[in-house]
């Protein structure tokens, strides 16, 4: 079985290592199973690329399709033509993605269309909100998949409820959750940690990169703003995703005690997390690595495609209105934070499982497919 495995962008490579080196173990072992790592290049700053590979031991990718940067369309057009030509030199027997993020749907489409099966790793999970483009890319992924590793009961219920064949379904955990374990140990604390004068849980951590938080500079700015004047003195170490610096630039006066650094590697920012009083982002994925690492995080968003890190972790989803955030800090700082707990199958083997399941997987001729998933049933004529 050949599998191509595609990468495009950081959360991606931090979800494909785990499941690269349980294929790689398992073919060790003697199994019928090889993988041909398509990184897509959507995250092309060697800062966020590059730098991931190295530090998690991902080998380098077999192809890289290098679509650079461009709007989304014209991201999906690239992305998809080179993929059919890395398919039409030589078919794999399935294409196994990630998440959400441009490269995810992209890819599954043009695999499908060349009749080559799906596999969506972190599958049927929903948001409800379509202004956001990766809730489009989960429904677009989803529609074409045929076999779907969920990392929740909820994920996995959302799919049945939905018309996913109960059989065609695996809950298998979180390969993000994989990563994190395995390398906790080496986590490292970045150059600036004493310039700072950063301590264990005396500072907080920042991460905005969605567009309607970042790309209004007046929105930005109070964001910014009230996060520092809220912090009771402590300092706030914001990582600056490259879609946000430019907006941060154009800024008037920030508080004293925020500071802006550079996109940070993986083993650096999760010791700045590991270490935090909190975490206030706009991503998913850091809510999930914060609920296991028992640090609190607020969510400056309205809604979550992970509702567990809520109503088992130490997330907390506090909304978009920047004056939202000092009450929740002064709950934070007054020692009232939730401590939440690790949810099931978050235990570092989500992608043995993974592969043991690919490993044993049927033909897809044999799966009941009731039309398009999450589609109404055409009228009778």
């Amino acid at each position: 079985m050949l599998v191509d495995v595609i990468a495009g962008t950081r959360p991606n490579f931090v979800k494909v290592a785990p499941i690269i080196a349980a294929m790689r173990r398992r073919a060790a072992e003697g199994a019928a199973i090889a993988y041909r790592l398509i990184h897509t290049g959507q995250h092309y700053d060697p800062r966020l690329s590059a730098m991931f590979f190295s530090q998690l031991g991902i080998p380098e990718p077999d192809r890289n399709l290098e679509v650079g940067s461009g709007t989304q369309a014209e991201q999906t057009g690239a992305i998809m033509q080179r993929y059919e030509a890395v398919l039409l030199e030589r078919r794999a027997d399935l294409c196994l993605v990630v998440g959400d993020v441009t490269s995810t749907m992209a890819c599954a489409i043009t695999a499908q269309k060349l009749h080559v099966p799906v596999a969506h790793v972190e599958a049927g999970i929903r948001s409800g909100d379509w202004n956001m483009p990766e809730e489009i890319n989960r429904l677009a992924t989803d529609a074409v998949t045929d076999w779907f590793f969920t990392t929740s009961d909820t994920a996995s219920e959302g799919l049945r409820q939905s018309g996913v064949p109960r059989e065609a379904i695996f809950f298998v955990g979180n390969t993000m959750i994989d990563t994190l374990l395995a390398n906790r140990s080496r986590f490292a604390p970045p150059a600036f940690w004493q310039a700072l004068g950063l301590g264990a849980g005396g500072y907080v951590v920042v991460t905005l990169h969605r567009p309607a938080n970042v790309d209004d500079p007046q929105r930005l700015e109070a964001f910014v703003s009230t996060i520092g004047e809220s912090a009771g003195g402590l300092p706030v170490v914001f990582p600056v995703h490259p879609r946000t610096a430019s907006t941060l630039r154009a800024l008037g006066r920030v508080p004293a005690n925020i500071h802006a650094v550079e996109p940070l590697g993986y083993l650096e920012f999760n010791y700045l997390v590991e270490h935090a009083r909190v975490v206030i982002t706009d991503s998913g994925g850091i809510t999930e690595e914060a609920t296991v690492l028992g640090v609190p995080c607020m969510t400056l968003r309205d809604t979550t495609e992970r509702p567990e890190t809520v109503t088992m972790g130490t997330n907390e989803l506090i909304g978009t209105d920047p004056t939202m955030i000092a009450p929740w800090m002064r709950h934070l700082l007054a020692g009232r934070w939730k401590a939440g707990t690790v949810p099931p199958l978050w235990d570092g083997y989500a992608g043995e499982r993974i592969v043991d399941t690919l490993l044993a997987l049927p033909d897809r001729a044999t799966l009941h497919r009731p039309g398009a998933y999450l589609s109404p049933a055409p009228p009778p004529l």
